[in-house]
């Protein structure tokens, strides 16, 4: 199957060439058009019903009309002069508040807005809060519906708050804008500039490394321009399966499947190209439609297998309870799917059309390049494997010990970014109410029979609630509509996204609420706090789910791959030590350097898929080469020396550029993103740089060709005797026979 569709791309270039172009634009065409349609903007809809804050939710949509793409803000409304608010100049706010309220706004419309754009313009909900004890400000309730992660619903955002800015100015008041929209927005704008440069620095890394690599413009900018169309045609995958199926992503999911198809996508074709380089060296004769032929045949079952790994770890997610992994684990393994054609077939297709005009004007496929870092380093590894095995596992191991210490932040995270007029406005607030006015937790009740519910009844609750501690102010009881609900809002002392509230929340409020609602009813507690600690229970489950079922799916496809039971367990054991030291390494920085609660709650996922899975990919790599090697005749340790000498070029150029696509995260201001970027950057390195190149061929050269138990590899019988390795060692000679490279 994986040599017929190279065989194909490589006998019909032109005609695959074309068919990715045309179809790989209409599908990135149509993922940028419906992307924010086929994405879900609340991420408590991801919860399992069971949970309360779920139930809490479906109650807020059912009696209250809440609508899972709600954007509440808290609005601030405070005198220009800085005087404190009269009895008129509050009549005057509400009654600007009611002009806002009836008025639509006009989603603004620009050059770079989609042709199938959805049309967000809409009549915002405006409603007094509360004024302030010092009355220095009067805070107003503002909701707008629609995706936040929407360009156009941002832009909507930014047309409400200039147009209530300019009507409330006239009037000699200033406004301020938090919680939700405005925080995203603000930071958004505040960060483009960097996002922009930090974008264009990784392009430029990933360019600079392939020139210097080849020499050759050709082969520097190609992989990005395939990479571009395929991932592009990945992404338009996704959303119309997301848009068929009725399944919305995450609103984080473009964005990581964008940085991992940056990554593998590059990848592979690195290692495409590395060994085309290698056969038009080794076979001057050969023709670059012929050599493409024979090494996409060959490195395509690697790339393949490597793939599926990935595939089958992501595809774990989908047993998950938490929705956000359900979607996001089969999203990014299609995703996956769709590079991975795109490498058996538009790759070969490029590399048979280009030939050795790919590496022009390099002149270095005129002859074989001296031994190099490469070739010393393969050396050293068949020469001197024990020191390098114990080397390797002294560095793991010291990272390592940060486990010992790790603690998880289940917080949802937020800009690192104080000086956004969404965090000023903020801070303004808290310094006269309690900290989780912007952003209260609300307690909903409901009559068990569904009938009419008495809000007078519940007087008892809120008292009860406003004597825990914690808790700053209690709202009066609100009826629904149809009187079978009510809302009581809870303004807590602490920050809402911080653990003291989810602790809170999940502890003493819940247990109050419990012991005081009246008889007949159910009651049930949400907001971003209750939110969160029930999201931390969820992601706990999962994990001790996830992680056997993954291990074992990678376990089985390194034995297919292999077909050996001994090579799979040395590959397993190795990316168990490289994941458990990048999440110490992480634990470390993140707890002791820059003075955080504990990790992010989704680090230790993120890092077992993407360290496991993608650094199985070099493992994959370094292993199939090695096998190849000792296929010919000569001592098993001089084939591992020419493996790591022919392969750790391209694990190292791989490696370099898939931690520049995850390291361009680390500047994100959201820290549990940066978090993420710094330790899968990481990750990839100690997999390419310590695993790949050195742990992995030291513990080959010590097995020998024994590592292929039970299957006994092919090599001259004559070879063997000479040698003097025989089955039962596998490497008798090896010790005292020395390495050539050859």
């Amino acid at each position: 199957m994986i040599r017929a569709l190279t065989g194909f791309a490589t006998r019909s270039p032109w005609k695959v060439i074309a068919l990715w172009a045309v179809l790989g634009i209409a599908a990135t065409l149509l993922g940028q058009a419906f992307l924010f349609r086929a994405t879900q903007p609340s991420t408590g809809e991801f919860l399992p019903a069971t949970y309360d804050s779920a139930a809490a939710l479906k109650v807020a949509e059912e009696h209250f009309g809440v609508r899972p793409d709600a954007n509440p803000l808290t609005m601030l409304v405070a005198r220009a002069d800085g005087a404190k608010l009269s009895e008129s100049d509050e009549r005057r706010i509400d009654g600007e508040a009611a002009k806002l309220a009836r008025r639509e706004v006009t989603m603004p419309k620009t050059e770079e807005t989609p042709p199938f754009a959805q049309d967000h313009s809409q009549v915002p909900r405006v409603s007094p809060a509360m004024t302030a004890p010092d009355r220095t400000f009067r805070l107003l309730s503002v909701e707008l519906t629609g995706n936040p992660m929407d360009p156009g619903m941002q832009d909507l955002y930014r047309a409400f708050r200039d147009h209530a800015r300019a009507e409330f100015a006239e009037a000699g008041l200033r406004t301020g804008f938090t919680a939700g929209l405005a925080d995203s927005v603000d930071t958004a704008d505040a960060e483009k500039t960097r996002s922009t440069v930090v974008g264009i620095a990784m392009l430029a890394v990933i360019v600079l490394l392939h020139v210097l690599v080849f020499r050759s413009v050709l082969a520097a900018l190609l992989p990005l321009l395939v990479v571009s169309v395929v991932g592009g045609a990945a992404a338009g995958v996704v959303v119309g399966a997301s848009l068929l199926t009725g399944v919305q992503l995450d609103a984080s999911t473009p964005q990581l499947i964008n940085v991992v198809l940056i990554g593998i996508g590059i990848d592979y074709f690195l290692f495409l190209l590395f060994r085309f380089r290698e056969q038009l060296r080794s076979r001057p004769e050969q023709t670059g439609r012929a050599a493409a032929a024979e090494v996409a045949g060959r490195v395509g079952t690697a790339v393949t297998s490597a793939a599926l790994t990935i595939v089958a770890a992501f595809s774990t997610l989908g047993v998950a309870s938490f929705g956000q992994f359900r979607v996001l684990g089969p999203a990014i393994a299609v995703s996956v799917l769709v590079m991975l054609l795109g490498s058996l077939t538009l790759m070969p297709a490029l590399l048979a059309v280009t030939g050795r005009k790919m590496f022009w004007p390099s002149r270095r496929l005129r002859r074989e390049p001296p031994e190099g870092p490469a070739g010393r380093m393969g050396r050293r590894v068949a020469t001197r494997p024990v020191t390098m095995v114990l080397a390797s596992l002294a560095l793991l191991g010291a990272l390592a010990a940060g486990l010992a210490g790790m603690r998880t932040d289940y917080g949802p995270g937020g800009s690192a970014d104080k000086g956004t007029a969404a965090a000023q406005t903020a801070a303004e607030i808290s310094r006269a109410l309690p900290a989780g006015v912007s952003d209260p937790t609300t307690v909903f009740v409901t009559a068990s029979d569904g009938g009419r519910l008495d809000p007078r009844a519940l007087g008892g609750l809120s008292k009860a609630l406003a004597a825990v501690d914690g808790v700053g102010q209690v709202a009066p009881a609100v009826p629904s509509e149809d009187g079978t609900a009510a809302r009581i809002d809870l303004f807590l002392t602490a920050d809402p996204q911080g653990q003291q509230a989810r602790d809170l929340v999940s502890g003493p409020v819940r247990d109050t609420v419990a012991a005081h609602r009246p008889d007949g009813t159910e009651a049930h507690v949400g907001g971003t706090a209750a939110l969160f600690a029930d999201i931390s229970s969820a992601v706990s489950g999962d994990l001790q789910v996830v992680f056997p079922v993954a291990a074992g799916l990678i376990a089985l496809i390194l034995i297919l791959l292999l077909r050996s039971l001994l090579a799979p367990l040395v590959l397993m054991i190795s990316v168990g030590l490289g994941f458990a030291a990048t999440l110490g390494a992480s634990a470390l920085v993140s707890q002791h350097l820059l003075d955080r609660p504990g990790v992010n709650f989704m680090l230790p996922l993120v890092l077992f898929l993407f360290v496991v899975a993608l650094g199985t990919d070099y493992n994959i790599l370094i292993s199939d080469r090695i096998r190849e090697e000792m296929e010919k005749p000569g001592p098993a340790r001089a084939a591992v020396a020419r493996a790591v000498r022919h392969t750790a070029p391209a694990i190292a150029t791989a490696g370099l550029v898939l931690a520049a696509s995850f390291g361009s995260l680390a500047v994100n201001p959201n820290p549990g993103t940066q978090e993420i970027g710094f330790a899968t950057a990481l990750g990839i390195m100690l997999s390419a740089f310590v695993l790949s190149v050195v742990l992995v061929p030291a513990l080959a050269a010590l097995l020998g060709r024994s590592i292929w138990w039970p299957v006994r590899r092919r090599h001259s019988s004559h070879t063997a005797r000479h040698t003097g390795e025989h089955a039962q060692t596998g490497h008798a000679d090896d010790t005292e026979r020395p390495v050539t490279v050859g």
